[in-house]
């Protein structure tokens, strides 16, 4: 069922039923990299980029790049796999399907069968503290471990806690992996991933305080890249630190492509919303600009909203395209690529169907995605089923209407 809404400037909304149609939108959107808004992450395992591979020799050709991504794609809703979450966050997949999923707010971690939906606890995590948009946010599994992103008493931290897979087992106790990254109210990041290259990455926000951005020798506002055991990653641009990439104002969706690039969604404040092709060293804008602006010393985004049409957390790529659920917006964005740039105009999916929408999570051949709702995140409308993880079917082509 569509669900009519009128928002507020914090994204909150009355809605009523009408008849079922799936919208698309295109909006014209810019070359670059710059802006933020309020997102959500990926983990690895069935969605993770492929595993970075030797550099040709000399006498070898360079790898092809996969061939532009077709203007037009389809979405169809296969089916909810599992409802009556509360406020999910985070979500990774385990080799042979499952999938673990975080409640922000409710401080635990759900394994969810991913055949037949069944839930099973996992426990809850020690020293969460909830409020405002921190709590238990980003997850990630590698090697027995799982990562998550938490605000705790004093900060933000990444911990992870041994895991071995069953769905009778439960969590280990937690293990700081990097303490220190600032806390607010707002704007707390929360996306974490493992890339191509087995480092760790991080999304991160600003609090609020928006001088945090700019400033090198802090983590918030940042992409930080790290080992698996926290220590700043091997050709991190800034020696001695995780620091990847600043200027951003609340980082939520992490992604790499097929070539290994990294993408990333970010909130705005007023005006634009951005997806951004990431690269290390460089500053993507905030506060100084937001959105594009053409400026020296700042990297504009490679697409750009208005607010109240995205509002962006969580981000895959799949089929040739980034995929990027929104929440003020309520709808699925679809971005299609030719290499590092967009091969065609962005296209809206699921345009207030199914309310706020925080994380999408692809599965192995990128065929399907995972969709997380977010309407009990305190800013949406719950409804009867209210949340739930949908399963979807992507392809190219004309648009399915």
């Amino acid at each position: 069922m569509v669900r009519n809404h009128v928002r507020d400037r914090e994204g909150r909304r009355g809605r009523g039923f009408v008849a079922a149609v799936a919208g698309v939108a295109a909006l014209l959107l810019a070359a670059g990299c710059a802006s933020d808004g309020d997102g959500d992450a990926v983990g690895p395992s069935a969605s993770a980029p492929p595993s970075a591979s030797a550099p040709p020799s000399a006498s070898s050709p360079p790898p092809a790049s996969p061939p532009p991504a077709p203007a037009a794609g389809t979405v169809r809703v296969a089916g909810t796999l599992t409802d009556g979450l509360k406020s999910p966050w985070g979500l990774a997949g385990l080799p042979g399907g499952d999938l673990l999923v975080s409640s922000r707010d409710e401080r635990t971690i759900t394994r969810v069968d991913g055949r037949t939906g069944r839930q099973t606890p996992l426990g809850e995590v020690p020293g969460v503290v909830p409020g405002g948009e921190g709590g238990l946010m980003g997850l990630a599994v590698r090697d027995g471990w799982v990562y998550a992103y938490l605000t705790a008493d004093e900060d933000n931290r990444i911990v992870r806690m041994r895991y071995g897979g069953g769905a009778g087992d439960r969590l280990g106790a937690p293990e700081p992996v990097l303490t220190g990254i600032p806390k607010g109210f707002v704007h707390n990041g929360g996306r974490i991933a493992f890339g191509p290259d087995g480092m760790l990455y991080a999304g991160t926000g600003e609090t609020g305080r928006t001088g945090l951005a700019q400033d090198k020798g802090s983590l918030g506002g940042k992409i930080l890249r790290m080992t698996p055991e926290g220590r700043p990653a091997p050709g991190n641009p800034f020696p001695g630190s995780v620091v990847y990439s600043y200027g951003h104002r609340n980082v939520q969706g992490l992604a790499w492509d097929g070539d290994g690039r990294l993408w990333a969604a970010e909130f705005g404040q007023d005006t634009w919303d951005e997806l951004n092709r990431i690269e290390p060293g460089r500053n993507y804008g905030w506060p100084v600009v937001e959105g594009r602006a053409g400026r020296d010393g700042y990297t504009d985004p490679v697409a750009q909203w208005r607010t109240g049409e995205a509002s962006p957390s969580g981000i895959a790529f799949a089929r040739g395209a980034v995929w990027m659920a929104g929440l003020r917006g309520e709808r699925l964005w679809r971005i299609p690529l030719s290499g590092a740039e967009r091969s065609g105009e962005p296209q809206a999916f699921l345009k207030g169907e199914y309310g706020r929408l925080r994380t999408v999570l692809a599965t192995g051949d990128g065929s399907r995605l995972w969709l997380v709702t977010s309407e009990t995140d305190t800013r949406g409308t719950p409804e009867s089923g209210d949340d739930r993880i949908l399963r979807l079917e992507v392809g190219e082509g004309p648009v399915r209407r």
